[in-house]
C-alpha cells in the first residue's frame, strides 16, 4: 500500500517581510523560510503551503487579513494571472530599492569578492508601454482562470491569443490589453484574433501539431516604424490562401506597418531563426536610431526591447571603457553590433564576436549605414573563436566589452581573457548571479571598481548590472 501524504498546512496570520528572487516574496516562521508571489512586505495573510522542503516552503495566499501601506493597486486586468509584470502591486520605487539589494546580494554572496560601493540603479524612463517588441502564442486551448472553472461556463470556442501559462506550456491565457507596449500592438493583435475567429481560421494545438495560426510577433521603433510577423502552419488545402487573406486584411486596416511578415514554420516550435521569413508588405526591417546612428532591425534580430532605456545602458558601458580613441576593443557577444557600433568613433578599431550569423550580418549592415570602417566582426562559438591564437593574429586588446546571454562566459573564455590580460574590462550582464560567479574567476587578475546597476524591466524582477574591472 502506498503511504498517504500529510496534508499540507495552513499557516495564518502571517506577515510577509522581504522580497525575494523570481518576482516572489518572503515570510518566515521559526526556521521556515516561505516563499509567496503576489504580495509585498508588510501584507498579513494566510498562506497554504503547496511544496514543503527541509528547510523552505512556497504556498499561496488564500486570505489577506490585512493590506501592507506600501502595496498600490495593479493597473493590468490580467495581473497575477499570465505570468508577467509580477510586481505591479509594489510602487516603483520600492521596486529599485530590491533590484539594487537583488545585485549587491548576489555579487558579495556568490562573488566573495572586494567590491566597490554601488551607485544608485538607473530606473527605466518609462514604467509602462516600454517595450519594442512582444510575441503573442496562439492556441486553440484557451486557459482558464479558476473563477471561471468554478462558475463552470463554457466558451462557443476555446481559441485564444495571449501569453503561455507557467507550467502549462499548451495553453495560452487570453490577453485583451497588455501595458508594456504602445496600444497599437493590442489593436493588432485583438484583430488578428477577431478576423481568423469569424473566418474561420483554425488556432495551434501545440500537442497535435495542428491547426494554422500559431505565432504572432509585433515590433516598433523610435522611428514609429511597425513590424508584425506571423506564423503559420501550411497544412490543408487552402491554408496558404487563408493566411494571406488575413495579412491583406491586417495590411489595409493598419498602415502603420511598414514591415509585414510571415513565416510557414512546419517545426514542433515557434522559434524562426532557422526559418525563411517572407515579406508581405513593405521592408524586411525597421530601423532604431540611437544617439546619432541608425541601426536596421530585422525579425531575427536582436535588439534591447527598452529602447530608451538601452540608451542609458550601453551609455553607461561606453564611460566604464574609459575611451581616448587609441584603444582596440574586443565586443564579445556583440549581437548585430549595437554597443561596437555604439562606441567606434572614441576607439581606434572595434572587433565584435557573436554565435548568431544572422546578427553578425546585421552588425556589418549597421556600420555601413553608420559610415563606421573601424570595426570587424566574426561569427562562431565564443569559445571557438575567442583563442589565443585569434588574438595573436588580430592584436591583443586594450579593452573588452562583454554582454553575455544569461548563463554567462564560459570558463575557457574567462581563461583566454585573463591570458590576453585587456588592461580593462567592461562586463554587462542581464544575470547578477552569473556575473558574481565570472568575476569570482576574474578576480585574481581584475579588481571591480565601479558597479551600476540599470532598470530594463520596471514591474518585473529583471535587472541589467555593468561592472568595471581593471588591471590590478
Amino acid at each position: 500500500m502506498s503511504r498517504k501524504k500529510k496534508p499540507l498546512p495552513l499557516l495564518e496570520n502571517i506577515t510577509i517581510t522581504d522580497i525575494a528572487a523570481e518576482g516572489k516574496s518572503i515570510a518566515r516562521v521559526d526556521d521556515l523560510v516561505i516563499f509567496v508571489p503576489f504580495a509585498v512586505p508588510g501584507d498579513v495573510v494566510d498562506l497554504q503551503v503547496k511544496k514543503k522542503k527541509h528547510h523552505y516552503c512556497e504556498a499561496e495566499v488564500v486570505r489577506f487579513v490585512q493590506y501592507s501601506e506600501i502595496r498600490q493597486k495593479p493597473f493590468c486586468q490580467h495581473f497575477g494571472i499570465c505570468g508577467g509584470c509580477k510586481w505591479q502591486n509594489l510602487p516603483y520605487e520600492e521596486q529599485l530599492k530590491s533590484k539594487q539589494k537583488q545585485v549587491f546580494d548576489q555579487l558579495t554572496r556568490i562573488g566573495k569578492i572586494q567590491l566597490p560601493e554601488m551607485n544608485p540603479i538607473l530606473g527605466s524612463v518609462k514604467t509602462q508601454e516600454y517595450r519594442n517588441k512582444l510575441e503573442f502564442g496562439c492556441s486553440n486551448k484557451r486557459w482558464l482562470t479558476k473563477e471561471e472553472v468554478a462558475s463552470g461556463f463554457k466558451y462557443d470556442n476555446m481559441n485564444a491569443i495571449g501569453f503561455h501559462i507557467t507550467g502549462a506550456f499548451d495553453k495560452i491565457y487570453p490577453i485583451e490589453k497588455c501595458w508594456l507596449m504602445d496600444d497599437l500592438s493590442n489593436q493588432i493583435r485583438n484583430e488578428i484574433r477577431d478576423y481568423a475567429l469569424s473566418h474561420d481560421i483554425s488556432f495551434f494545438d501545440l500537442r497535435e501539431q495542428t491547426g494554422l495560426l500559431r505565432d504572432i510577433m509585433v515590433r516598433n521603433s523610435n522611428t514609429n516604424e511597425w513590424m508584425v510577423l506571423v506564423q503559420f502552419k501550411f497544412k490543408e488545402d487552402g491554408d496558404e490562401q487563408k493566411a494571406l487573406d488575413l495579412l491583406k486584411y491586417i495590411g489595409d486596416k493598419f498602415p502603420q506597418i511598414t514591415s509585414l511578415l510571415y513565416v510557414d514554420n512546419q517545426k514542433c516550435n515557434d522559434t524562426f531563426g532557422d526559418q525563411t521569413v517572407n515579406v508581405f508588405k513593405g521592408k524586411d526591417h525597421i530601423m532604431e536610431t540611437m544617439d546619432d546612428l541608425q541601426f536596421k532591425v530585422a525579425a531575427k534580430s536582436f535588439y534591447q526591447t527598452n529602447t530608451e532605456q538601452a540608451y542609458h545602458l550601453y551609455s553607461v558601458a561606453r564611460d566604464f571603457a574609459r575611451l581616448s580613441g587609441n584603444e582596440l576593443v574586443y565586443d564579445l557577444y556583440t549581437g548585430t553590433g549595437t554597443i561596437a557600433n555604439f562606441i567606434a568613433r572614441q576607439a581606434k578599431e572595434v572587433i565584435g564576436i557573436e554565435y548568431v550569423e544572422d546578427a553578425i550580418q546585421d552588425a556589418k549592415v549597421n556600420s555601413q549605414i553608420n559610415d563606421i570602417t573601424n570595426t570587424q566582426f566574426y561569427a562562431g562559438d565564443m569559445k571557438d573563436i575567442l583563442t589565443d591564437a585569434f588574438i595573436a593574429e588580430h592584436g591583443q586588446p586594450d579593452i573588452i566589452i562583454t554582454d553575455p546571454p544569461r548563463a554567462g562566459m564560459h570558463s575557457d573564455v574567462i581563461g583566454t581573457i585573463l591570458r590576453a590580460e585587456p588592461k580593462r574590462i567592461v562586463y554587462v550582464s542581464c544575470n547578477p548571479a552569473t556575473q558574481a560567479r565570472d568575476l569570482e574567476l576574474l578576480d585574481g587578475l581584475y579588481q571591480v571598481t565601479a558597479i551600476q546597476p540599470v532598470d530594463m524591466f520596471p514591474h518585473t524582477p529583471h535587472v541589467e548590472n555593468v561592472v568595471q574591472l581593471e588591471h590590478r
